[in-house]
């Protein structure tokens, strides 16, 4: 049954309660060496101007090193200042082969009340002035003392900001015509993990963080209601769809109002406003509270869907906490704004003029990303397919049960995506840093669709219900841990016992493709040839003259072992040799190569005998 509702008094004491327990999260210690998480608790106070979009903000940033070294510098993201002509994501657009459309030419021709910027106007450690320097989209600071392993220092800073027009994810006055849609708004603590500092400059791509808890206050115009990251700490005095009406508000005074928000453990902190704005709640029955925030002005038809949509995200949630891990907050958000779709803590930000397909699709995988980038949160400027890939693997899925769809490769779209840029011979590994792929059809088709394959394609290798269950365990072994390309490998090997580092490294770390063909059927011999580079296990249904059908199974001999199965379980195949021949026994009439459409092969038409495979 849907619910649209306004949070009551009980509701929020629970929030309350949810954040008492969570806010007092002390980091696991984790014996692995690899797996210390650096934390940052952020306090922040922001005076918006909804009349110049410029705003002054005071930012304490308590920062803890628990990192076994020593620091002596720090370093910020300031993502608004690439939105200027001349900038690094300027230069880019202009120059790349296929720019996102989004982009285009449109920041070299901003004007300086149009562009966006953050300056920082002072900053202290420990009460103590520091020497920083702003370069392009980052700040970097020369402390006074060095940060020792195990030290927790506090950072005061004042600073301030002019939101850009809407180009990427963040800006004003949209195409559909949102006020603030507020992502990459603050200075942000750069990422520094056992591989160092990571500090690429703000070119386009996405993001890496620290997990620490946000205490943020708001100040905007009384006519803006605002969504986002993070728990509304004073409903009563702020109203817009929050407060309990039978308790009566509490407004001050006043041309603006205070809106003050907290959010646990997270790694970032988005907020999106506009004086047209509805704002409806679901109750889930689990506790978990989804926010809704949409332009009333939309016409009548996405209105319908804005509300269609509403227990749907609730199944959502409970598909994705089933099958990947429990969500571990008690409410999220779904807001227009933005210019496509894009993820953030507890919250995503989605454009608003979809059909309902199109906005339950966006949805699915923009909430999808909680698990993979807000929870196990892979650095992205370095494996960007293990965020999209995976996530829309499993928001494929998602979309296929909740739907009824009825798809029997619901990831059909990524493979002729992948088959299609192969063809073209635009490819680039999965290793390229996420900026420096040629052409923004390379990264996207290797971050989304090869990404997405590597999932799909494990469920030949080791099985369906073994990448289920894998999927599980890397969730339950690494959230909250920053995961790396060999994480995901170890925990499908430790489900299935199949050996991995091959399927790994080829699929991820070269560009080789996967060509198996039927070379010669004669009577009852059966020859198969490997045509491309990288070797895989093969499925084979052979249709014999008489009618009978058997299934076999060939494993390659680096996997040790094979994948759960009915089939006929024949000698391994050695990756170095060529040629494969074994004999049914019996005649053949037809032998066809992975009827399930799994396996990534670049060329269907020798998988089987016959001219035409499928």
């Amino acid at each position: 049954m849907k619910k649209t509702l306004f949070v009551s008094l009980s509701m929020i004491v629970m929030f309350a309660c949810a954040q008492t327990k969570e806010t007092t999260y002390t980091q696991k210690k984790v014996k692995n060496k690899f797996y210390w998480q650096q934390h940052a608790d952020y306090t922040m106070d922001i005076d918006m101007n909804v009349n110049n979009y410029q705003y002054k903000g005071i930012q304490k940033l308590v920062y803890t090193n628990n990192s076994p070294d020593e620091l002596n510098k720090v370093f910020y993201h300031l993502y608004f200042n690439a939105f200027q002509p001349g900038s690094q994501m300027d230069i880019r657009s202009l120059t790349i082969k296929d720019p996102d459309q989004r982009v285009g030419d449109r920041i070299s021709k901003l004007k300086p009340d149009e562009i966006g910027y953050i300056k920082v106007n002072s900053l202290k450690q420990n009460g103590a002035v520091v020497t920083y320097e702003t370069v392009g989209t980052i700040l970097e600071v020369t402390l006074n003392k060095p940060i020792k392993s195990g030290e927790s220092v506090t950072f005061d800073m004042l600073f301030e900001a002019q939101v850009p027009i809407q180009i990427r994810r963040s800006g004003r006055n949209s195409e559909e015509n949102v006020a603030l849609s507020m992502a990459q708004w603050y200075p942000k603590m750069a990422e520094y993990d056992f591989e160092g500092w990571h500090t690429p400059p703000y070119i386009a791509r996405e993001f890496h963080g620290v997990w620490g808890n946000f205490d943020v206050t708001i100040h905007i115009d009384k006519k803006y209601t605002i969504g986002g990251t993070g728990y509304l700490q004073n409903p009563q005095e702020v109203g817009h769809g929050y407060e309990d009406k039978s308790k009566g508000l509490k407004l001050p005074k006043g041309e603006k109002l205070t809106w003050k928000f907290k959010a646990p453990r997270v790694h970032d902190f988005m907020w999106a406003a506009d004086p047209e704005y509805i704002h409806d709640t679901y109750k889930m029955d689990n506790g978990i509270d989804l926010h809704f925030f949409y332009k009333k002005t939309l016409e009548e038809k996405f209105l319908k869907n804005w509300k269609e949509l509403q227990p749907k995200t609730a199944e959502l949630i409970t598909y994705f906490s089933t099958n990947v891990g429990q969500y571990p907050y008690k409410q999220y958000s779904v807001i227009q704004g933005g210019d496509g779709g894009m993820e953030y803590a507890m919250s995503t930000l989605i454009t608003g003029h979809r059909n309902f397909g199109s906005l339950f699709g966006v949805t699915a995988h923009e909430m999808a990303h909680t698990w993979f980038q807000f929870l196990l949160a892979t650095n992205e400027s370095l494996h960007p397919w293990m965020d999209e890939g995976f996530t829309s693997y499993i928001s494929n899925k998602a979309e296929n049960e909740i739907l009824k769809e009825g798809k029997e490769n619901p990831h059909s779209g990524s493979y002729r995506s992948y088959r299609g840029i192969v063809a073209r011979g635009y490819e680039e590994s999965l290793s390229t840093h996420s900026d420096r792929y040629e052409t923004n059809w390379a990264y996207g088709t290797a971050s989304y669709s090869k990404g997405n394959i590597f999932l799909s394609q494990l469920e030949y290798v080791i099985g369906a219900e073994n990448v289920a269950n894998g999927i599980k365990k890397y969730f339950a072994d690494f959230s909250f841990k920053h995961p790396t390309p060999n994480d995901i490998k170890r925990s499908m090997e430790k489900v299935s016992g199949i050996h991995l580092d091959w399927y790994l490294n080829e699929w991820t770390q070269t560009t080789h493709t996967i060509d198996y063909g039927v070379k010669a059927v004669d009577g009852s011999i059966i020859t198969l040839e490997r045509i491309g580079q990288m070797p895989m296990p093969i499925d084979i249904e052979v249709v014999f003259t008489d009618g009978s059908t058997q299934e076999f199974n060939i494993p390659i001999e680096m996997m040790r072992g094979s994948k759960p199965t009915n089939a006929t379980i024949l000698q391994d195949w050695a990756w170095a040799n060529p040629i494969y021949t074994f004999d049914v026994k019996k005649s053949v009439k037809s032998v066809m190569i992975d009827k399930s459409g799994l396996m990534a092969d670049v060329n269907l038409e020798n998988n089987s005998n016959l001219k035409k495979t499928r």
